[in-house]
């Protein structure tokens, strides 16, 4: 079943980050040169009248069927599944297509145009990136990456390649949202003086299993792994609590803030955070917290400012206690000079009402978006339309998002982001904005 749609603007480009990654520059420069050879004749040329984009899907249960079902009219030439009941499930559905465990396999086969990445958090960046170095279109879910690092990398391969890019935020493409953008950005609250984005419930991993039960038939754990620390398999972990752990996700925060920051990045014209200070529970080495609040600061393309504080668990901002908001579930609080506006995926209100009685909401002047999968698949065949959850917008939300867990781990720390060298300054801190990959990845 199809997420709803969406629509955005490019942010600024953050310079690559300066880490021990091996191999950055020259996975950039094979990109270039394998766009200078014309690997993507829908970008240069566009596609035949009516013809299909060949597409790989990596990941093709859970969110990967949602995802899967949305490219469904796109020719499917291959799977890939590191489940293979899943996997044959899916195949049923599409029996023309090769099936693959292992997504490297399905890349040294060849014969496509663009894949779709659909896996846990930590094998996110090491498929994506392949595929762009292989001069393929990408659509990868959210959040775009696992680390810092792997979003300057993936940013760093787009735009040498030219490729279709599209992050999995599907409700970026709704009507809703950009009616938020619209009276935002008409002054129908004033200046925005700060933002409040809160979700309720939390991915928390525990205590670490010590059982080690059998690895369920047809599951391929070493694949699932990926370039994760080697651990037995146990299903606190797969196929759906990896979210709660720093070895494959980054918490609620990971999980959910792509989604909901993306509004007050798209309607402020973010270009990312400049300080971040975290309260929260102590951190844990393996578990990520089932609460926090972070409060960034962050840079507006422009110039200037404006504080933004996220809030997971069982924390809101304050204006619930003094009786402000309607109570409503996860939203986003835009608190402006004139007054207040209160958001989530379907529905807006100005506060405080009676101070708008009578307002005329502004004419809808962005347009409705074709769809999140169309904007990408239409690119990708060289029409005039670009992806608006393109990495180059979506690598700054998600490195503002996962600088959030950074700070966390990093002992609840206050620190300030120099996103033009890519560090902290805060060693301690700098030690998770990237992790060495397991070995063969």
């Amino acid at each position: 079943m199809r997420k709803k749609p969406s629509a955005s603007q490019v942010r600024a480009k953050p310079a690559p980050l300066v880490t021990h990654r091996r191999g950055f520059l020259q996975v950039a420069a094979a990109g270039a040169a394998a766009f200078a050879i014309g690997r993507w004749p829908g970008l240069a040329h566009g596609y035949p009248a009516n013809s299909k984009l060949r597409l790989g899907v990596i990941g093709v249960g859970g969110r990967g069927g949602d995802n899967l079902n949305g490219v469904a009219d796109e020719e499917i030439v291959a799977l890939c599944d590191v489940d293979g009941n899943t996997l044959a499930a899916a195949a049923a559905r599409f029996p023309a297509a090769a099936k693959f465990a292992d997504f490297r396999r399905m890349f040294d086969a060849g014969g496509l145009d663009g894949v779709v990445v659909s896996t846990p958090d930590h094998t996110h960046a090491p498929a994506a990136a392949r595929a762009l170095r292989a001069g393929l279109h990408v659509y990868c879910e959210k959040p775009l990456t696992h680390s810092v690092a792997e979003c300057r990398e993936l940013l760093a391969l787009a735009k040498a390649s030219k490729a279709a890019t599209q992050m999995g935020t599907q409700i970026h493409s709704n009507d809703n949202y950009r009616r938020v953008v619209e009276l935002v950005q008409a002054g129908a609250i004033g200046a925005v003086t700060e933002v409040h984005v809160w979700v309720g419930g939390g991915y928390c991993g525990g205590q670490r299993p010590a059982d080690k039960p059998a690895i369920p038939a047809g599951f391929d754990w070493d694949l699932w792994l990926g370039p994760a620390p080697q651990r037995d398999y146990h299903p606190a972990y797969a196929p759906f609590s990896w979210r709660g752990w720093w070895d494959y996700g980054n918490g609620t925060l990971g999980d959910m803030a792509c989604h909901h920051m993306d509004l007050p990045f798209w309607a402020l014209g973010i270009a990312g955070p400049t300080t971040i200070a975290v309260e929260g529970p102590p951190p844990d080495a393996d578990a990520c917290p089932p609460w926090l609040i972070v409060r960034y600061t962050m840079a507006r393309h422009g110039g200037g400012s404006v504080p933004l504080t996220w809030y997971h668990g069982d924390k809101r901002p304050r204006h619930f206690a003094d009786g402000l908001l309607p109570q409503w579930g996860n939203g986003t609080l835009f608190v402006g000079s004139k007054g207040m506006l209160l958001a989530d995926y379907d529905r807006n209100v100005l506060l405080p009402e009676a101070a708008f009685t009578g307002f005329v909401r502004p004419a809808a002047t962005i347009a409705s978006s074709p769809g999140h999968y169309l904007e990408w698949i239409r690119q990708a065949k060289g029409e005039a339309i670009v992806a608006t959850c393109r990495f180059e917008y979506a690598a700054p939300l998600t490195e503002a998002v996962l600088l959030g867990c950074v700070a966390h781990r990093a002992g609840n720390a206050t620190l300030q982001w120099d996103a033009a060298k890519g560090t902290t300054g805060n060693p301690a801190a700098d030690r998770f904005l990237a992790r060495a990959p397991r070995a063969g990845w």
